[in-house]
């Protein structure tokens, strides 16, 4: 599977509490490849997950891979965070959007369906997502 990590799906599987752990490593099983993430992501995982070195270790053991530059995207993202000002959009999410732009075949998993349902990538195609059973 060719996917991009939000989030919540990092947290999920980093947190045996949470309640969609179980959904996560199911997920995380049927990698073939790392997920491509960015640093913004990551950072928000290891701040929710209290633990940048769990993070890290995502990384280093190629569950993750960070595939972004922030500097080369930036008049794109403040693009994407006036078009959804309303939504409030984090770093994070401004930046999986344009993820899913620049890898239209890679599908954004995530546990935000709310968010990620409404956003767009070229401003007019949905974004293919992979959220937990049920998660509205």
């Amino acid at each position: 599977m060719k996917g991009i990590a939000d989030t919540g799906f990092i947290v999920a599987f980093g947190n045996r509490d949470d309640s969609h752990h179980a959904w996560a490593m199911e997920v995380a099983r049927k990698l073939t490849e790392p997920l491509l993430t960015c640093e913004a992501v990551l950072a928000e995982a290891a701040f929710h997950l209290r633990s940048c070195s769990y993070v890290f270790s995502l990384v280093t053991d190629q569950m993750l891979q960070v595939e972004f530059e922030l500097a080369e995207n930036m008049a794109r993202l403040a693009e994407l965070a006036r078009r959804y000002q309303n939504r409030l959009p984090d770093l994070a999410d401004l930046c999986i959007i344009r993820m899913s732009e620049l890898h239209p075949k890679h599908v954004v998993i995530t546990t935000d369906q709310k968010d990620f349902g409404i956003y767009r990538r070229n401003k007019r195609d949905a974004i293919q997502i992979l959220c937990p059973p049920g998660r509205k």
